[in-house]
């Protein structure tokens, strides 16, 4: 059985079992819970009624939330000519073409993000090995394959994040930071609960949304009650 340090203990004895909070008393907290010595990161996990094996339910999309997630967010864009420069002027942090390429296939990959206009997919795609494994291969669906670097800079720059539902039906994603306000995170975690509801797969059977929690990086996770939310 894992032992959990008395910090979490203590946490954990503020959280009642079984219990289910509106979002405003989860936040709080999760806020209370976060005693670490770093900034801890708030986490929310969505598990759904969706068979993840079948195409359709494989649900994955964005969603912009509104004060971001407290991290600075490194974005590489591969782009030729012009489509480069436009990437530079929105903030990218690293931009180019075959330079890049061959960074990436030496196993060269820090960086968060990796938007690629559609001309150079050819190329990127063949290195799924090794981007597909970490999260980071551009994809049409989640706007990182497209023309307009510029906006796609400057969204994912403001808060703008990927999520999709894993082989056990659920969804995990960061809404933010401990240190942020409370409203803040309840912001984003009603922005990132109306995107899930908003992108329910019309083959989706019963109950969507089963069950919601939110959690700290170190902290025990708190329940939130699907109907005070706006979501079932």
């Amino acid at each position: 059985m894992k032992k959990h340090s008395k910090r979490f203990n203590a946490a954990a004895k503020q959280v009642v079992v079984r219990k289910e909070y509106s979002i405003a008393e989860a936040v709080t907290l999760v806020k209370q819970s976060a005693t670490a010595k770093f900034s801890e990161a708030v986490d929310i996990a969505v598990r759904l009624g969706v068979d993840p094996r079948k195409a359709d339910q494989a649900l994955r999309g964005t969603v912009a939330l509104p004060h971001g997630i407290g991290k600075q967010v490194r974005v590489l864009v591969i782009a030729k000519p012009p489509k480069d420069e436009e990437a530079k002027a929105a903030g990218a942090d690293h931009v180019g073409y075959k330079d890049y390429l061959e960074k990436i296939q030496g196993g060269w990959a820090d960086v968060d993000v990796i938007i690629a206009t559609p001309d150079v997919m050819g190329d990127l795609g063949k290195m799924g090995k090794i981007l597909g494994p970490r999260g980071l291969m551009p994809n049409p669906k989640s706007g990182t394959v497209t023309l307009d670097v510029s906006t796609a800079v400057k969204e994912i720059k403001a808060g703008k994040i990927e999520f999709r539902v894993d082989k056990a039906g659920i969804v995990h994603a960061t809404v933010g930071k401990a240190n942020f306000e409370a409203a803040k995170l309840v912001d984003n975690v009603n922005a990132f609960l109306a995107t899930i509801t908003r992108l329910k797969p019309s083959t989706a059977k019963g109950v969507y949304v089963k069950s919601i929690a939110l959690s700290t990086t170190m902290g025990p996770g708190v329940h939130i009650d699907r109907a005070a939310a706006g979501v079932h």
